[in-house]
């Protein structure tokens, strides 16, 4: 067959080429006038998900806060159980330090005696 129109390689790549844009200029999206109620709507929604995250971040906040005082309220009960335990300790030192020399001497035959008891 012969060429009738005479068009040589580069003429048919570049027509080509052509065809290939103008087919994927059919399917790119045409420019659209903007909307202004669809900024309106935009502007709004953006205000409404601000008003929920600053609400959202005030919840958070009061429930840390909570948290913190439950926790304080238990570190102050576990603060003054230790001091109780402490003061008992104190107070069974101090009594122990108190008994005479005899009282001390009675108690540790005492000990003693029941020790023996038990051996036998």
């Amino acid at each position: 067959m012969r060429d009738l129109k005479q068009t040589g390689f580069t003429d048919r790549l570049s027509a080509q080429q052509d065809a290939k844009k103008a087919l994927l200029a059919r399917f790119k999206p045409k420019p659209a006038a903007p909307d202004p109620e669809f900024e309106k709507l935009q502007e709004k929604r953006a205000a409404e998900k601000e008003a929920l995250r600053q609400q959202r971040e005030l919840e958070k906040a009061e429930v840390r806060r909570q948290k913190a005082e439950v926790e304080a309220a238990r570190l102050a009960a576990d603060h003054d159980a230790q001091e109780a335990i402490e003061a008992e300790k104190r107070a069974a030192r101090k009594e122990r330090k108190q008994l005479s020399k005899e009282e001390q001497k009675a108690a540790r035959d005492a000990r003693y005696a029941a020790r023996k008891a038990r051996q036998r």
